[in-house]
């Protein structure tokens, strides 16, 4: 009741950090709807880069309107504006996991750097800063030079869309939708992703985020019909796919992840080119990112019909 209470003194209200002449003004937004109001038109300029900061703030709506409690240390969404007053940039800090980055879409790196500045006077720890280049890198890096400390790159990203599925070689089995007495193995599969990730990549563990889910979350998903499942003839779940629901006409594809004694059977290609065909086929765009580091995923979703959109990349700072 404390959270729904604080969430609701917050609503309605933002701040503003007067731009000095000839700089970007920051425009924070605690609520989400808020938010999506002011940067309505710049996210729709371009949806599928924006999918994440997009699909994130039109989660928390529907959440807050459920009464949902996030629980989250930081939760607040960023609009930058130019000199005429134009939105040129957006960001947001709404992770649920350690070390809680900062996420930004392209926007002037003297904006980036200004945000730095405007973070670390008001005392916010920023441990990650992701998202697009090279926003992402001049916030962090000015960041690190603020804090005495040292920004280095966690993980390089793509943005990748399919405009057109290019269907892989059937295998046994089928696609079907998640069930409610799923969703344990569900979350422990999400768990699993991170780390074989990392080992796939060949980077020290913990270097990819976790997911961070819990099973309500799960329940959330399979209730939406965003969590898929790959079975086999005897209806036993060998692969795990899941996507967003469309925020602007764009539909985020991940996470992906099938389990390593069921590896090299095809099953990831064929889920993820029905999923994808599914959401073209509903009129939305299609999109996932892949982990620049692993050659295995890069070149499935390439033969699928994935096209790289943007680069994007995960920093700490330590």
């Amino acid at each position: 009741m404390a959270q729904r209470a604080k969430r609701q003194q917050r609503r309605g209200r933002s701040a503003r950090q007067r731009p000095a002449a000839g700089m970007p003004g920051l425009e924070f937004h605690d609520d989400p709807g808020e938010f999506l109001v002011a940067a309505r038109a710049h996210l729709a300029t371009d949806p599928v880069v924006a999918t994440v900061v997009a699909s994130v703030a039109e989660r928390a709506v529907r959440e807050d309107a459920a009464g949902v409690e996030h629980g989250l240390p930081h939760r607040w969404w960023l609009v930058v504006r130019d000199e005429l007053g134009e939105v040129a940039g957006v960001g947001m800090r709404t992770a649920p996991f350690a070390p809680y980055p900062l996420f930004l879409l392209p926007m002037p790196t003297d904006a980036a750097a200004v945000l730095a500045h405007v973070l670390h006077a008001r005392g916010e720890q920023v441990d990650g800063v992701n998202g697009a280049l090279p926003a992402a890198r001049a916030c962090a890096g000015e960041l690190a030079r603020l804090q005495g400390r040292v920004a280095k790159t966690a993980v390089h990203t793509r943005l990748h869309e399919a405009s057109v599925v290019v269907d892989p070689a059937a295998v046994p089995g089928r696609l079907r939708p998640a069930r409610e007495d799923e969703a344990s193995l569900a979350l422990d599969w999400f768990a699993a992703f991170g780390r074989d990730a990392d080992e796939m990549a060949g980077r020290e563990a913990g270097s990819h985020h976790d997911l961070a889910e819990d099973l309500d979350g799960m329940h959330r998903r399979i209730g939406e019909e965003r969590l898929w499942f790959w079975v086999d003839e005897e209806d036993r779940p060998v692969h795990l796919t899941a996507h967003n629901l469309p925020a602007f006409g764009a539909a985020r594809i991940g996470p992906v992840f099938t389990p390593r004694e069921h590896r090299g059977k095809g099953y990831a290609g064929n889920a993820v080119a029905q999923v994808a065909q599914q959401l073209l086929d509903r009129g939305a765009r299609p999109c996932l990112y892949t982990d620049q580091a692993n050659p295995t995923s890069n070149a499935l979703y390439a033969a699928l019909g994935f096209e790289p959109v943007v680069d994007m990349v995960e920093m700490r700072i330590g």
